[in-house]
């Protein structure tokens, strides 16, 4: 599965700027001659208070966990997924219901051919049936001393392995067919009909749907060794790419899958409005319980000019001036750039235009 996650700023994190002097004056003749052009359109002349300062657009800082959000790609799964299957062998005669059915505790799912399996019920009965006529007379008899002691437990012996083959084949006529333990959906037929199935072979897969569903995703040690059992996670999917889904990390496998190398993640999904299937892709966002006991600064990448190394710069917003001021970068996430110092949530700092500005200068914020 596919995976994105956050990474620390590289040591040799770096902004490359283009020149500034020659886009800003092009850019300064542009807006100019464009705002004089509309004004002499309108027959007014233009308001040079109006049109003075650099046009820009900005946003508010804000605040975030300490710590990388660890983001990964996983599947939607069924709570209680359980895969079912015969007790004995035979040839499957029916399967009842049909992949992405709704069932109900105790419906009738698949059954086995009888034939084979009631014959060999009704032989067993047979042969208990007369081992127990012959421990009688072996009683009888015994009591008149026509046979010996060693004879009468022989027959009790037989009469006991009769007696427990006459039960075995009733408990494999009684299991000779399936039923749903739970309420779920048929998730997948894994079998056809006329197959000759093997006891134990699963048949057919049903999700339960009393406990909700989860997420499984595969995390890269690095990645695993960040989070906890009850980190909060948020979910987005583009089956519903309206709605915001959360749950929380319910288990973390103690070994990594040795196919993937990757460590498998359970997250139990809080109980959603829209019906979700098991299969739909889902991008997770896990926050780290130990991150959120601190935060930094977030700015947006598009803010962040000049970088080198673990330190750029930024243009703060004051009144009518841009003023620049250096920071320094603690990482980079989905959430933008968190800045270590430099810079407290709540700002306003440019982001559209900020390649262009120089250090004093005037500008004019765009709603």
């Amino acid at each position: 599965m596919h995976r994105s996650i956050s990474h620390p700023a590289p040591k040799n994190f770096a902004l490359h700027v283009p020149s500034r002097r020659a886009p800003r004056r092009w850019l300064r003749a542009l807006v100019a001659g464009a705002t004089f052009a509309a004004l002499a359109a309108c027959g007014t002349k233009p308001d040079v208070q109006a049109a003075s300062g650099t046009p820009v657009r900005a946003a508010v800082s804000t605040s975030g966990p300490a710590s990388p959000v660890v983001t990964a790609n996983g599947v939607i799964a069924s709570n209680d997924e359980v895969r079912l299957s015969f007790k004995t062998g035979g040839i499957l005669r029916r399967i009842a219901v049909h992949e992405g059915e709704r069932v109900r505790k105790g419906q009738l799912l698949a059954e086995l051919d009888l034939t084979e399996i009631a014959a060999q019920h009704a032989q067993s009965k047979e042969i208990a049936a007369k081992a127990e006529r012959d421990l009688e007379r072996g009683e009888r008899l015994r009591k008149d001393e026509v046979i010996s002691l060693e004879q009468l437990q022989n027959l009790r012996t037989q009469a006991g392995v009769a007696r427990a083959a006459r039960d075995a084949a009733g408990f494999n006529l009684a299991r000779s067919s399936i039923v749903a333990p739970i309420d779920g959906v048929v998730l997948r037929k894994l079998v056809e009909e006329s197959e000759l199935v093997p006891p134990g072979q699963p048949i057919v897969v049903l999700g339960g749907t009393a406990r909700g569903q989860i997420v499984r995703v595969g995390l890269a040690d690095r990645e695993v060794v960040q989070i906890a059992v009850g980190d909060p996670v948020a979910a987005h999917l583009d089956a519903w790419p309206d709605r915001d889904f959360t749950g929380t990390v319910n288990e973390i496998a103690g070994a990594a899958d040795p196919r993937t190398g990757l460590f498998p993640i359970e997250i139990r999904l809080d109980a959603a409005t829209v019906p979700l299937s098991s299969g739909m892709v889902a991008k997770v966002s896990i926050v780290p319980k130990s991150a959120s006991r601190s935060t930094l600064t977030y700015a947006p990448i598009a803010a962040v000019v000049e970088g080198t190394r673990d330190s750029a710069a930024v243009f703060v917003v004051e009144g009518e001036i841009a003023r620049k001021r250096s920071v320094k970068v603690a990482f980079i996430s989905d959430l933008g750039v968190a800045i270590a110092s430099g810079l407290k949530p709540g700002e306003r700092i440019v982001t559209e235009g900020a390649l262009y500005l120089v250090d004093g200068e005037r500008i004019r914020v765009l709603q």
